[in-house]
């Protein structure tokens, strides 16, 4: 049995998932406007394995979703997965946010394209297909009336941006699915365990954050 313990923390969703052999146990996550990461991770963790009964000497792995996403949110999960993986000597898997979040559209046909809000009208996007299998690497991009538009494909868009989108994607072949904002760490139960068994793990004392942009700090003097 393996047991991996999955966190995400990419977005505004704050989100913890227990799972055994690719199937998630338990999932606890809020999702507020004030990030809330640094408060509710650790008693998420703690509230998780109490609730399952299943002990730190049991998890096999932790799984962190590596991003883009919020700069503050990303160093938070990471680091809590690096202290875990330290302390628990077990190895670090990374999961990509824009799949997370795919991973939650089941359409016959079609394309899947996840969005996390970046500012004004750029976001942080990839394509999959109907079997979650990415067919266009992530980017940040600034939306446009041109932007899809040449695809004849139908596209579902989903993600924490799908207002200001709706804005500019018009066209009759685009569908957003406003049900689903958020990426969740129960989608990665399956992700992470399959990295597990091909043992695609990351070197934890030099694993950073998939920022995508580079994050600037104010210079000094």
């Amino acid at each position: 049995m393996t047991y991996i313990l999955n966190i995400e923390t990419a977005t505004k969703n704050c989100s913890v998932a227990l799972s055994k052999d690719g199937e998630t146990l338990l999932c606890k996550e809020i999702a507020e406007q004030g990030y809330s990461h640094a408060e509710k991770l650790h008693v998420f963790i703690e509230d998780i394995l109490k609730e399952t009964g299943i002990n730190f000497q049991q998890i096999k792995a932790v799984a962190i979703s590596k991003g883009p996403g919020s700069y503050t949110g990303l160093r938070i999960g990471v680091s809590t997965a690096k202290g875990l993986c330290y302390a628990l000597g077990v190895p670090l898997i990374s999961v990509d946010t824009l799949q997370v979040l795919a991973k939650q559209v089941s359409v016959a046909n079609g394309l899947i394209v996840p969005m996390i809000d970046a500012r004004r009208m750029e976001v942080y996007s990839a394509v999959f297909d109907s079997n979650h299998t990415k067919i266009m690497e992530v980017q940040a991009e600034v939306l446009t009336e041109n932007s899809y538009a040449d695809i004849a494909e139908n596209i579902y868009f989903i993600g924490d941006c799908q207002e200001k989108c709706q804005t500019v994607l018009t066209k009759d072949t685009f569908t957003f699915l406003p049900e689903i904002v958020y990426p969740s760490a129960k989608e990665m139960s399956a992700l992470s365990f399959e990295k597990f068994t091909k043992k695609d793990f990351e070197d934890v004392a030099y694993f950073e954050p998939f920022y995508l942009k580079d994050f600037m700090l104010p210079k000094k003097g």
